[in-house]
């Protein structure tokens, strides 16, 4: 039998080839999409024993592919009518009656603003492909009938058995079957899956890992029972099974077993048999299609390009109206719209591609922020619209670098300054007994007997020492061997390995005051005391940390005595109710947290033989259900947590950021709201707060009280509104209550925030924070024209491309202030967030200059020039011209060498250009006298009062930065 799952039987009344024919279609619409994702069955080293079909193993992050790329980035570009406008622009021209020139003159210039976007798309995808494509290409070892072979990532199945050495990319979903580690597990790194930096623990499926060598998985008869196809990266549900063994051999599977493609190998070499490839993969189920981006400030031009296009439509009815609708008036509208449409320039849409695409290459070659990597070069200028800027704590305004800071007993409490005295106290334990180290007599004893200090602390150091996921590695350092290293425990080559630098940081305390941890494997554990005795630990069972839970546990027999001990730590939270009952555990919690140490309590229990077989047979059972199966392993395990003795609580402190108070305070002071989740505790996160400069000193907190139902809430948040300019925090628990009944007040109240803290906060609820944010405030978040009819139609194009073009985009070389002055100045940055660049009182101004400038321009060439009225193309457009670079020039705040060679080639090509259009330009005309004179009076009038209106402005009203230059 070589399925797990049964083949479908013939239909009723159905010859047997009619059900194959439907079971073919079956596969086939499955494979096509069209059924929904199920569990499968694969066999070790066997793919072609498959129950279903499966994708090939490609990535793929590109938007298009070869056929959709122009139909693609084409309907990305006209779906907006800032493109729209002058695509129907340019096709008009196509119908005879509304042709006002050459087609050349309007598809010119469309072509080229779609090739600077066709180009940068394409450059854009080439660059993803290549990324895909060395992704795809990446070769690993496979194991075979005929050995190990070589095989492209793209070419891996579902069923393959794969090597994945040290530092390789894990090339498909994996369930881990064997390491070359001697302490049979490995760390991952999930950076690029999870964000986290912190490094996971998996462990092999057991069956396996015990066989003499990796071939040896291929004359084994096993198979992988596993969930469907899932978004979920933190859990698995699945069963492994060996049918060739006397009895059948299950194990269950969890997140503890699977290796997710995109994770690292952090440690030894490892095997494992893929499950799922392609778009089934985890990380691929979590991306989101790729998608064209556009930016706030794209969306505004959008905006006002439909205001100017009502415009030239209310102009256009206006001048048919003057003309008493006579004749084909419809048509004449039409005709009045396309005269009237360089008023929306179609340079803009080039100046504002290349200024992205400028920026983003500046942001790349900043020397001050090294290694950025700009992701898209459509919104880059997204970065001086950001409102609200959300941060988790740990490893981002903390180092992720924990220091043991405390040791509580309840009655007694051992800080830096009196860790002597903890290691001596371990000292006189094994100095008194070196032969026979102490181990508890049992609880009936331990009730009636009256413990020594040393005792108690001796009793808490190695609980620490015990209960943890941390594995001693040693590193030879091209000094010292390293199989003798291991064999004699040596100090100075020996590094520590966890999933949490806070079990990292637990266990270097144990050892500097005289309890190491000196060796450790899947199934044991070693601890070297003062007097360099071994005592060694049988791992009977590991319960992992959760976010769920909010705890670890372990299961350990001393193999000295034969005793069986569950210990246990955790967050007080959960622990307050597992322990046996005492009257100084929550007051003390809250005195270390307040000091911004992170709690951790730590607890035992002493466990029969008989009642550990009893909870051993449960759990098995329990892990063995496919469904509810995390249900029913925390019922079980939750029997043991039960009257727990509590033996102490540990203090660590995460370091702050070298620079994270003053680039809060520049942030603060820029406008842009801090928001902090974190899932510590409550008086950590405010401690962590304060120390960070996220509230200032003289500012107040109110700390939202926790609430459970919808009353208590309203109260609350009644409380809350009489609050004024003070930082909220809040617990995860009340935040879920307040949304489900009262989201829209609290986010109100929230966003008039200085700072808010989120504390004991779930990565969902973060999620659902940042989303919320986005939807109610409609805020940016981080989490970290002018005016006979073809010489006008020959001009406007080149005007808006051409003569025009370089001045106005040499404007994304301006500065306001100094980069130096911006960042000590960084109030600077609230008046980008006011968006007052492009608000519609701006855009009115310019409307209004633009209708000055256009009058002064025509009525000046009439006035001057009335007996040269035939000339009057020449006048206009070399007074035009002339205006738009003196504009230009008014405009600059910070002159660049670029902007001055922008300005002459400008004017270089107009005058070029002349040459070539004599049948619209009399050459020798404009080389007058005459004509120069009154063209430069034309320019002056239309110039000179907005110099002199700027000049006044900057000097009884001027601008924030103007006063930091001066």
């Amino acid at each position: 039998m070589y399925s797990a799952l049964p083949p479908l039987p013939p239909l009723k009344d159905e010859a047997p080839g009619v059900a194959v024919v439907l079971i073919q279609c079956c596969e086939w619409l499955r494979c096509c999409g069209a059924g929904e994702p199920r569990p499968r069955t694969v066999w070790l080293g066997h793919p072609e024993k498959r129950d279903q079909r499966y994708p090939r193993n490609v990535i793929n992050n590109q938007k298009y592919n070869f056929f959709t790329f122009l139909p693609g980035v084409l309907f990305n570009q006209f779906k907006y009518f800032f493109n729209l406008y002058f695509l129907l622009l340019a096709c008009s021209q196509f119908v005879p009656e509304m042709r006002l020139g050459a087609l050349y003159t309007y598809w010119v210039p469309l072509g080229f603003v779609l090739a600077v976007t066709i180009i940068r798309e394409a450059v854009e995808e080439i660059r993803c492909y290549l990324r895909d494509k060395e992704v795809n290409s990446q070769v690993y070892s496979r194991l075979t009938a005929r050995g190990t072979v070589k095989v492209k990532s793209c070419s891996i199945q579902v069923g393959d058995l794969i090597i994945v050495e040290k530092n390789q990319r894990v090339p498909a979903d994996m369930i881990f079957l064997r390491t070359s580690e001697k302490n049979g597990s490995c760390f991952l790194r999930t950076d690029q899956l999870d964000g986290e930096t912190d490094w996971k623990l998996r462990l092999p499926v057991a069956c396996t890992q015990r066989l003499p060598t990796a071939a040896d998985l291929l004359q084994i008869r096993s198979y992988v029972y596993a969930e469907e196809p899932n978004i979920d990266i933190h859990n698995f549900v699945g069963t492994f099974t060996r049918e060739d063994s006397d009895p059948p051999i299950s194990e269950s599977l969890s997140i503890e077993n699977a290796l997710w493609a995109g994770t690292v190998i952090a440690s030894g070499t490892v095997v494992g048999v893929v499950l799922y490839t392609g778009r089934e993969l985890r990380s691929v189920m979590n991306t989101s299609n790729p998608r064209s981006k556009i930016g706030l400030f794209d969306l505004e031009v959008n905006c006002l390009t439909k205001i100017l296009f009502g415009a030239l439509v209310v102009v256009s009815l206006v001048m048919v109206a003057l003309q008493h609708f006579a004749g084909r008036w419809y048509l004449q509208i039409i005709r009045f719209l396309l005269l009237f449409s360089n008023i929306i320039p179609i340079s803009l849409r080039v100046n504002l591609d290349m200024g992205k695409i400028v920026y983003s290459w500046v942001i790349r070659r900043d020397s001050k922020i090294p290694g950025t990597v700009v992701r898209s070069s459509t919104i880059p200028e997204q970065l001086g619209r950001i409102s609200y800027l959300l941060t988790d704590k740990t490893g981002t305004l903390t180092q992720n670098e924990m220091v043991f800071k405390r040791l509580h007993l309840g009655t007694v409490a051992y800080g830096l300054d009196s860790m002597d005295e903890v290691q001596s106290h371990i000292f006189s334990i094994y100095t008194q007994q070196p032969q026979d180290p102490p181990a508890q007599k049992g609880p009936a004893l331990t009730t009636k007997v009256r413990r020594t200090m040393s005792s108690r602390v001796h009793e808490a150091v190695k609980a620490i020492a015990l209960c943890h996921n941390v594995t001693p590695v040693y590193e030879s350092n091209g000094v010292t061997d390293q199989a003798e290293a291991e064999k004699q425990y040596e100090d100075s080559c020996r590094v520590y390995q966890a999933s949490s630098p806070d079990e990292v940081a637990l266990v270097q305390w144990t050892e500097s005051v005289g309890l190491t941890l000196v060796g450790r494997d899947q199934s044991s554990m070693q601890l070297r005391t003062p007097g360099d005795q071994i005592l060694n630990f049988t791992i009977l069972q590991i319960f992992p940390f959760t976010y769920e839970s909010k705890r670890m546990g372990i299961i350990v027999r001393d193999e000295s005595t034969g005793e069986i001990t569950f210990y246990m730590k955790g967050a007080d939270v959960v622990m307050a109710g597992i322990v046996q009952y005492n009257d100084w555990l929550e007051e003390e919690c809250g005195n270390m947290a307040r000091e911004g140490l992170r709690v951790l309590v730590v607890a035992k229990k002493s466990l029969a033989e008989e009642q550990y077989q009893d909870f051993e047979a449960r759990y098995v059972q329990a892990k063995l259900s496919v469904h509810d199966r995390s249900l029913k392993v925390a019922t079980v395990i939750e029997s043991l947590e039960m009257e727990m003795e509590l033996l102490c609580l540990t203090g660590v402190e995460d370091q702050l950021q070298a620079d994270v108070r003053p680039t809060l305070e520049t942030l603060r002071n820029a406008g842009i709201k801090v928001w902090m989740l974190t899932g510590d505790k409550l008086e950590t996160a405010t401690c962590t707060a304060k120390n960070a400069h996220l509230v200032t000193r003289n500012q107040d907190i109110h700390i939202f009280r926790l609430v459970t139902n919808r009353g208590e809430a309203h109260l609350e948040l009644n409380a809350f509104r009489r609050k004024h300019d003070c930082a909220l925090v809040i617990s995860g628990d009340s935040l879920e209550v307040c949304l489900k009944y009262y989201e829209y007040e609290f986010m109100e109240l929230a966003c008039q925030c200085p700072a808010v803290v989120c504390c004991r906060c779930a990565p969902t609820q973060k999620a659902q924070i940042v989303r919320l944010l986005q939807e109610r405030t409609g805020k940016l978040t981080c989490a970290v024209g002018r005016g006979f009819v073809l010489p006008v139609v020959v001009f406007s194009p080149r005007y808006s491309t051409i003569y025009t073009m370089f001045p106005v985009f040499s404007l994304v070389l301006d500065k306001d202030v100094k980069s130096e002055v911006a960042m000590l100045y960084p109030e600077l940055y609230k008046d980008l967030l006011k968006g007052r660049p492009l608000s519609y009182k701006t855009f009115l101004i310019w409307v209004l200059i633009s209708i000055y400038q256009g009058s002064t321009i025509m009525y000046g060439a009439l006035l001057l020039f009335e007996s040269e009225f035939v000339h009057i193309v020449a006048i206009s457009f070399t007074s035009l011209i002339l205006t738009e670079l003196l504009m230009v020039a008014l405009t600059i705040q910070t002159w660049h060498w670029l902007m001055t060679v922008a300005e002459l080639l400008s004017l270089a090509c107009y005058i070029a250009s002349l040459v070539f259009l004599h049948e619209f330009i009399d050459v020798y005309f404009i080389a007058t006298l005459s004509f120069l004179w009154k063209v430069s009076v034309i320019t002056l009038v239309s110039c000179l009062p907005l110099y002199v209106l700027k000049y006044l402005r900057r000097r009884f009203s001027p601008p924030s930065y103007s006063k930091l230059t001066s």
